[in-house]
């Protein structure tokens, strides 16, 4: 195991992080409690030394599970890492009751490293007048947490503004080869680093999409040097990058958390030549031939008066034929377009056809009819 240092930390952090979203899972979608607990406990005995949950995870059974398997010994070996539920919190006095619920429910007196979550500009307006950079200043005053920081899910402008807003240890933000320039993306990742925050990607892998066997595609990282697996591949990609403090990593099974382990003992920073990048280049072009709706995600056509997240609704149709995904991708657009982080519903469903995004989007794009096909591509 590799590790890297982020300023303000004394101890060094392992480059994978355990992600707890999508543990093992039985009948029923409840987690296989026996082997999600020894899959974190063989991560830390093997170098792993930070574990990432959140107060929804697995309909809000993944700390408590995540309480459990720290117990005998493990919990002094790790760094912990869990997050607020905005979206929940509606007074001051709701941030203090959900962090000490959550220390409950992890059966610990401190968390480590604890996030805002999910920030998007609606969460942070509603957090920001309720004084949570104060909340956050109180609780790590009276050490109930170590360091703060906040994951990431809208647009580069406001993550600078998120940046720049507080005294932030970290962030954590979606990053792999095919999102450059998704969200806070390249210039995201420098912007946070050169403030001295530790970055912390998700979704390096993309959700497990970037890991899979699609044809054309596995075939190009199989004719490298040492036949490495697509999800060694992201990984890699993702280390690359000086910046990166931690990746982090949503393993459902044993298997996959021994493949990354192992990829982890060579994930160094600038270890990629010209001639590594020139394939990753050859592959993203490939994904991208398989884009149905030319959509640059550039934002002009919101906010739509009707709420819908058009760019969203796109992205996530575009991935079903990219990555030959769609009941992943519609579990994911059910999720985002649902209401999850800010209570509103937002599926292509929901568009009146007033056709004020076509006037200004810069593409041309029939944006009207192409909702009616991600409508019922999707069901809603």
């Amino acid at each position: 195991m590799l590790y890297r240092k982020m300023k303000g930390v004394k101890e060094p952090l392992s480059i994978l992080g355990f992600g707890t979203m999508r543990l093992p899972t039985g009948e029923g979608g409840k987690i296989k409690e026996a082997e999600a607990i020894r899959m974190i406990r063989y991560a830390i005995d093997h170098g792993v030394n930070y574990v990432d949950t959140a107060y929804p995870y697995h309909e809000g059974t993944s700390e408590p599970l995540v309480g459990r398997a720290l117990r005998d010994g493990y919990r002094d070996r790790m760094f912990l890492a869990t997050k607020l539920p905005g979206w929940l919190v509606n007074t001051r006095e709701d941030m203090d009751r959900y962090l000490n619920e959550q220390l409950s429910q992890l059966q610990t007196d401190h968390i480590d490293f604890y996030l805002l979550h999910g920030l998007m500009q609606q969460g942070w307006d509603h957090l920001v007048p309720l004084h949570v950079t104060e909340f956050l200043d109180d609780a790590i005053a009276d050490g109930r947490i170590r360091y703060a920081g906040f994951s990431f899910h809208d647009t580069l402008p406001l993550f600078k503004e998120i940046v720049d807003a507080y005294d932030w240890t970290f962030a954590q933000i979606q990053y792999n080869y095919m999102d450059e320039e998704y969200q806070a993306g390249t210039e995201g990742l420098r912007y946070g680093a050169r403030r001295g925050l530790g970055m912390v990607i998700m979704e390096p892998v993309r959700g497990g999409l970037l890991a899979q066997e699609v044809p054309g595609i596995t075939e190009v990282w199989k004719s490298t040097p040492g036949k490495p697996t697509p999800a060694d591949r992201a990984f890699s990609w993702v280390w690359d990058h000086p910046e990166v403090t931690i990746a982090l990593s949503g393993m459902s099974t044993m298997d996959q958390l021994k493949e990354n382990l192992k990829s982890a003992e060579y994930g160094k920073a600038g270890s990629l030549g010209a001639e590594d990048l020139s394939i990753y280049d050859s592959v993203r072009s490939k994904f991208q031939e398989r884009i149905v709706i030319p959509c640059t995600g550039c934002r002009y056509c919101m906010p739509c008066p009707s709420a819908v997240n058009i760019p969203v609704c796109f992205e996530l149709y575009n991935q079903s034929f990219m990555f030959g995904t769609k009941e992943q991708s519609t579990r994911h657009y059910n999720f985002i377009n649902g209401g999850f982080f800010d209570s509103i519903h937002s599926f292509a469903s929901c568009c009146t056809e007033c056709g004020k995004c076509e006037e200004k989007c810069p593409q041309g794009l029939h944006i009207r009819e192409h909702m009616k096909e991600v409508a019922r591509f999707f069901g809603r």
